[in-house]
C-alpha cells in the first residue's frame, strides 16, 4: 500500500518510535511531522495540513485522549491510529463517539509495521478495494 498524498503526524514521547514510524510511512511515500507532547502536536495542527495522526496514550503533560478529543475539536475531519504500550486500554466513551473503535488501536510493542498499513487502510476505507 502506498500512502502518496498522505500527511501523518506522529504523537509519541518515545524518539526511536518517532523516527521509525516517520522512516516507515516516508518508505511509502507520506509526509511527516513528529510531536513529543500533545501540546507540541496542536502547535503543528495549527500550521500543517494533517490527515491522520498515530497517538500514544502516555505523554507528558496532556494525555493521548486529551489531546486527540482537542485535536478533534480543532480539525473533525482528522482521523486517528492510538498507539499504545498499555495492555489494559479502554477507548473512552468520547472517543467512542468520534469513531475510534478497536480496529484503530496498536498495541506496543509492534514487530511487524504492517500493522500499521492494514489499520490505516481500515481508517481511510481502502479496505474494500
Amino acid at each position: 500500500m502506498r500512502l502518496d498524498g498522505l500527511t501523518i503526524l506522529i504523537v509519541d514521547d518515545e524518539q526511536l518510535i518517532r523516527e521509525n514510524l516517520a522512516d516507515y510511512f516516508q518508505d511509502l511515500g507520506a509526509r511527516t511531522f513528529a510531536a513529543r507532547s500533545g501540546e507540541e502536536a496542536l502547535e503543528v495542527l495549527m500550521r500543517e495540513d494533517v490527515q491522520v495522526c498515530t497517538v500514544d496514550m502516555r505523554l507528558p503533560g496532556m494525555t493521548g485522549n486529551e489531546f486527540i478529543l482537542k485535536a478533534h475539536e480543532l480539525r473533525p475531519q482528522l482521523r486517528f491510529l492510538v498507539y499504545t504500550g498499555t495492555s489494559v486500554y479502554e477507548i473512552p466513551k468520547a472517543l467512542r463517539a468520534i469513531g475510534i473503535t478497536r480496529d484503530f488501536v496498536i498495541k506496543k510493542p509492534v514487530q511487524d509495521l504492517n500493522l500499521f498499513t492494514e489499520a490505516l487502510s481500515r481508517l481511510l476505507g481502502l479496505d474494500g478495494q
